[in-house]
């Protein structure tokens, strides 16, 4: 048996040497092993990588590009502000949002400064976003061009600021004194109390000069009616 065993080693050694057999690629599996290792390894560092991002944000650390879905009014939340002084802020606004999309870009706020007659650099203009630019996307959305009337009032503006300048030239009063400048407790009810009943006193207002303009219109429907027939 020996013998026979022995007898077919060599057999088997002549036919790999002669080329009728080939050797097992020991290599070759070596080298899958090793490929199948490192894309193992890839993918455990992807999903790693996915596990910590989901972790920062569950942490606060990263921060999410969604747009917030709070609800912006801005005669609750700028109440220093008369219903006029907001409109014709909005007014503003909408006159440089030349794209329609609710914001105000670099170069719209650009060509708002050009045409109040102070233009300014690349760097003064995202200087001036950046100021009161709070959810960091390079723009200004109408909250955000609001909080520059805000700070203006307020005085928290440098006087050679961009801001300032933009505040001072848009011919939008905003020297008001609101209920923080009240000295106690009852003149500072009394004050909220006045500003409800402005609020209130401006919508009607805003009613009633509707309700004119109307009113004239129909006037001058109702001429315009009878000069026609006239010519018949």
């Amino acid at each position: 048996m020996a013998t026979d065993e022995l007898s077919s080693k060599l057999n088997r050694r002549l036919q790999i040497e002669e080329g009728a057999h080939e050797p097992v690629a020991l290599d070759e599996a070596h080298e899958n092993g090793a490929h199948e290792k490192a894309a193992m390894a890839s993918a455990d560092s992807e999903l790693g990588a996915k596990l910590q991002r989901r972790g920062e944000l569950n942490e606060g650390v990263g921060e999410h590009q969604q747009p917030s879905m709070k609800v912006f009014n801005p005669y609750t939340e700028f109440k220093e502000f008369s219903r006029k002084q907001i409109k014709d802020m909005e007014k503003m606004f909408k006159q440089y949002d030349s794209e329609k999309d609710n914001f105000i870009d670099l170069m719209e706020l650009k060509l708002m400064m050009e045409k109040l007659g102070a233009p300014q650099t690349h760097l003064g203009l995202k200087n001036m976003i950046k100021e009161v630019d709070e959810d960091l996307d390079g723009k200004l959305s109408f909250r955000e061009f609001l909080l520059i009337f805000r700070k203006a009032a307020a005085g928290e503006l440098a006087e050679d600021s961009g801001l300032h300048v933009l505040a001072r030239l848009s011919e939008i009063d905003v020297s008001t004194e609101g209920v923080k400048g009240a000295k106690s407790f009852f003149e500072a009810k009394v004050q909220a109390i006045n500003e409800s009943n402005r609020f209130e006193a401006e919508i009607r207002q805003e009613q009633e000069e509707k309700k004119r303009e109307a009113e004239e219109r129909k006037t001058r429907q109702a001429a315009f009616k009878e000069l026609k027939s006239a010519f018949k």
